[in-house]
């Protein structure tokens, strides 16, 4: 459900290899995806990088270090709510396909033509009319419009974005919803039959929607906030201590933060709230009131096991699988680092195409597509203009480093040099090097 930040058969994990030299061919004039085909236009930017790891489903492999926090947070729902004939109240779909409608990813969620988290610099776009997901949200509506009043919602979504050891362009999000008719929410509320979930000719505060009661509102918000407070209870150390902050999402109002005070820091893990009554209608629940949130799985592992890199979700190093492996779902789990290899730092420099048609992640794309996981880190270290030409150019440092063996400097200045080459062939700039 985070927006800034806010399923297929199971294919054979590749293990971490030096990257192909980028193709110098045209690209095919449609898109291949799950067995499906997808004209190209001026919207289309997925890398064939991206395309390979849809199907890997890395949250539903069992013992994988995301499936055991998608598996905790499953048990701890299944085990704490029940429905009337003692079945657990929530459903779980974590297999739904990442390919969806621009419309699901935004405007479903009521995200406005103008919103810059529909960019085409922050998105994989297929085309101008199909997406890679960039939230498990583009879900919503459809399991709402399917008569589901609570579910658990699980996948992997995509985001171009900046490259450093916790961002990555594909991660995977776990998210919660749950609706109540009058009747549920009232229920256990002395007098709750003369209370209603709206009210009519209200006006929108901070606090409500216009449409919605105050009373209804705030014993939603409470209802949500308690089941928070013990999943995350569950997670960490009981004693953890929890603050709520107060923040915005164009699909929940009002809307939510969690975070909690770890090794003294505080962090953010959730984002939540009661959700736009606009969204509920267009799913056919409008005479009904609800919740969501929305979490990161690999910052949850990261935080909870000690994983110092992304990158690692994708190893297939055993060395690392091991460490995850064990009978008892909740055990104590403390990642041992592998032996740390040296980095290789490389600059690459140039002037930026004079039409002013550069964006950062689009080079930041190009760098994964060409290095991949070899590339640890992209931090643009230098920016000058000529005094004289009003010209602008910028200096980018790559730091590479194989997570299993050390790199030469010959290998990676292989590499490094068809970054170079790519990066003015692609995006229009003049190398400085």
């Amino acid at each position: 459900m985070r927006l800034r930040r806010f399923l297929l058969p199971r294919l054979k994990p590749r293990p971490f290899l030096l990257p192909r030299p980028a193709s110098s061919h045209c690209p095919a004039p449609s898109v291949q995806v799950e067995g499906r085909s997808f004209p190209r236009d001026d919207f289309t930017n997925v890398t064939p990088r991206i395309l390979e790891k849809i199907g890997k489903n890395l949250h539903n492999e069992t013992n994988h270090p995301l499936w055991i926090i998608k598996e905790r947070i499953k048990e701890h729902f299944y085990s704490s709510y029940m429905g009337r004939w003692g079945n657990p109240l929530f459903s779980v779909h974590d297999n739904l396909s990442p390919v969806v409608s621009v419309e699901q990813n935004f405007d479903s969620l009521l995200i406005p033509p103008d919103h810059p988290s529909r960019k085409k610099g922050d998105n994989y776009y297929i085309n101008r009319t199909t997406m890679l997901r960039a939230h498990t949200s583009a879900h919503q509506r459809e399991l709402v419009s399917a008569g589901l009043d609570a579910f658990l919602l699980a996948g992997d979504v995509y985001r171009r974005d900046e490259i450093d050891c916790s961002h990555y362009p594909v991660f995977h999000q776990m998210e919660g919803v749950r609706l109540f008719s009058n009747h549920e929410l009232f229920s256990a509320v002395e007098g709750g039959e003369l209370l209603s979930l709206f009210e009519p000719n209200g006006r929108r505060t901070p606090q409500k929607q216009e449409e919605h009661s105050l009373e209804a509102v705030k014993l939603l918000e409470f209802n949500l906030k308690s089941t928070l407070t013990r999943l995350i209870q569950h997670l960490f150390p009981p004693e953890v201590e929890l603050r709520w902050v107060d923040c915005f999402f164009p699909f929940t109002h009002p809307s939510f933060e969690l975070e909690v005070l770890f090794r003294g820091q505080w962090l953010e893990v959730l984002g939540c709230g009661v959700m736009e009554q606009q969204l509920l209608r267009s799913a056919g629940a409008g005479h009904k009131l609800g919740w969501a949130f929305g979490l990161g799985l690999e910052r949850l592992a990261m935080v909870l096991f000690h994983i110092p890199d992304i990158r690692l979700f994708w190893s297939r190093d055993e060395r690392f699988l091991k460490q995850f492996r064990g009978g008892d779902l909740h055990r104590p789990i403390s990642f041992k680092p592998l032996s740390k290899f040296p980095p290789l730092h490389n600059d690459i420099s140039f002037w930026l195409p004079e039409s002013g048609n550069f964006s950062q992640n689009d080079f930041y794309d190009l760098v994964r597509s060409v290095g991949g996981d070899l590339v640890e880190q992209v931090t643009r270290v230098d920016q000058f203009t000529h005094p004289k030409t009003g010209r602008s150019s910028e200096c980018y440092r790559i730091v590479y480093r194989h997570m299993e063996r050390t790199l030469t400097q010959q290998e990676v200045r292989q590499t490094h040099e068809r970054i170079e080459r790519s990066a003015e062939s692609q995006l229009g700039v003049r190398g400085r090097y």
